[in-house]
């Protein structure tokens, strides 16, 4: 079986690593250079970047920032926000990424994924997913969360798949920064739909959310933020405990 990957998510606006409950009220986190070393040194699997609002504010990902993160890391890279284009993916591959992570322009231009992935290979796509529960059912949402669509999330990632992302990045934004566990009903739902690697986002808050997310959805990697950030969950610990419970990870 596939190691488990455990993967720290720096949410970066103004230079800053921010963080927020329901994707509102960010609150500052620290250094996204300081992070990333301290990640890489822990023993996290991958790291993701994801410039928040650059998709908002109509700009470009801060490529300095991100050539200064990739400096400093030795493991996987994945780097989202403000990219709309294949020049775009193509400067930031250069800066350090490993892979992109589209969102919005994704939706918005789905033609992207098949691009992407013809000219980079689908191992470099990962498309990013926010969702909300809004009456009855799975919407995706744009902007950083701000914009509801009509379309629901299971068809979109399906199409996702099919298009050439090499893995679907999937954020409960009801279950976001509160630490009540994630969306396990949901992420297990996808899973079982699709065939390429499912990471699971929002709702960390303790050790034994991520051995529930691993055991009942099966997911293939755990995406979290706050709780690592503010050393609440500390990346060596937490591998321990999921080896402890069976779960195949990479110490």
């Amino acid at each position: 079986m596939l190691a488990k990957r455990i993967i720290p998510c720096l949410d970066v606006k103004d230079g800053r690593t921010v963080k927020g409950v329901n994707f509102v009220d960010l609150r500052d986190a620290g250094d996204p250079v300081e992070l990333a070393w301290q990640y890489s040194q822990q023993g996290a699997d991958e790291l993701v970047f994801l410039d928040i609002t650059a998709t908002h504010e109509r700009r470009k990902t801060t490529v300095d920032l991100v050539r200064a993160v990739a400096s400093q890391i030795n493991i996987p890279f994945t780097i989202g926000g403000g990219i709309n284009e294949l020049k775009d993916a193509d400067i930031l591959l250069n800066a350090g990424a490993d892979k992109i992570s589209i969102n919005s322009t994704a939706v918005r231009n789905p033609k992207l994924i098949d691009e992407l992935a013809a000219t980079f290979g689908v191992q470099f796509v990962v498309v990013a997913v926010d969702t909300r529960f809004v009456d009855g059912r799975n919407y995706v949402h744009l902007r950083g969360g701000r914009d509801i669509t009509e379309i629901e999330t299971e068809d979109w990632i399906k199409e996702a798949e099919s298009r050439g992302a090499g893995e679907i990045l999937l954020t409960s934004m009801d279950h976001d920064g509160t630490k009540n566990g994630f969306d396990i009903h949901l992420l297990d739902k996808i899973n079982k739909q699709i065939s390429i690697p499912l990471i699971a986002s929002g709702g960390a808050g303790n050790q034994q959310h991520f051995v529930d997310v691993f055991e009942k959805a099966q997911v293939d990697a755990a995406l979290a933020a706050s709780v690592f950030h503010y050393g609440e969950i500390l990346i060596p610990e937490l591998k321990q405990t999921l080896q402890e419970n069976q779960i195949p990870v990479r110490l």
